[in-house]
């Protein structure tokens, strides 16, 4: 991925743990890498393929001045949010902050913080078998179109199947979400969770009927396992309801851990099944 460098640009704010920082204010240094693909603007020299780099600095400095912060984590934290949000041409951004005025009495350059942020694809697969299961999963889908942090949603079409584990329950329609966000994958399980208490979800029964179900399938190249979240899904490879909607729009996708595509995984399930 290209890069834009912004380096040391320096702003006068109001940040810091103590009072006289936040009342009397001090220099800081901002310095960033927005990653993003600068080809078309290369071939056109047409800037509206590109990034203003002077826009993004007074953007920064309106940005710093907003608010005071505590930490300078803090404030980088939110002024990668910002410029993610504010600027669809950056993917990731790289945000350094130096704080060369530091009250620590002991003599040095600066005191730094350095992040890199940005959006990450993500799968998720969808189904209902309560109720009006086609709205569920519309209007589930529509909240994640509604969060400022996700965008690029697609859908697959949904298939109905026959339920899993607990069978004594209707059938289900099931898809799956593609989408790009800024939430990590803890942040991105507590938000689906919220979608699925909207959507009225209770808990009540494994694999038991509900109105909504959302799971990550894969988050990026992450390989997660943990008491509270596993990715890749770890009954994805093995369930064709999942599998089946999510190769219709990621098919080249591999799993991170097995190195095989959506299409190829899909195939083996599909075959063990005749």
């Amino acid at each position: 991925m290209d890069e834009i460098r912004i380096q040391d640009l320096e702003v006068y704010c109001h940040h810091g743990v103590l009072k006289e920082e936040n009342v009397l204010g001090q220099k800081f240094l901002v310095s960033l890498i927005l990653y993003t693909d600068i080809r078309k603007a290369g071939e056109s020299d047409d800037l509206s393929f590109s990034i203003d780099y002077a826009e993004v600095s007074h953007f920064v400095e309106c940005r710093m001045k907003e608010k005071n912060y505590r930490l300078i984590e803090a404030v980088a934290e939110h002024l990668a949010e910002d410029i993610l949000l504010e600027y669809s041409l950056v993917k990731k951004v790289c945000v350094e902050l130096k704080k060369p005025w530091a009250p620590i009495l002991l003599p040095l350059d600066t005191v730094s913080v350095r992040i890199e942020r940005g959006w990450t694809q993500v799968y998720l697969s969808v189904g209902s078998n309560m109720g009006d299961k086609e709205t569920h999963i519309r209007e589930a889908v529509e909240s994640l179109r509604q969060d400022n942090k996700i965008c690029d949603v697609a859908v697959s079409d949904l298939i109905e199947t026959e339920p899993y584990g607990f069978t004594e329950q209707e059938n289900f329609l099931n898809g799956a979400v593609s989408l790009k966000t800024l939430y990590s994958p803890y942040e991105l399980l507590e938000r689906i969770h919220e979608i699925e208490k909207e959507g009225k979800r209770e808990r009540k029964v494994h694999w038991g009927p509900r109105t909504i179900d959302l799971d990550i399938l894969l988050y990026g190249d992450e390989v997660i396992q943990t008491e509270t979240l596993t990715i890749p899904h770890r009954e994805m490879t093995l369930r064709r309801f999942v599998l089946e909607p999510l190769k219709q729009i990621a098919p080249w996708v591999k799993h991170p851990v097995l190195g095989e595509t959506v299409a190829e995984l899909e195939r083996k399930v599909r075959e063990s099944e005749k």
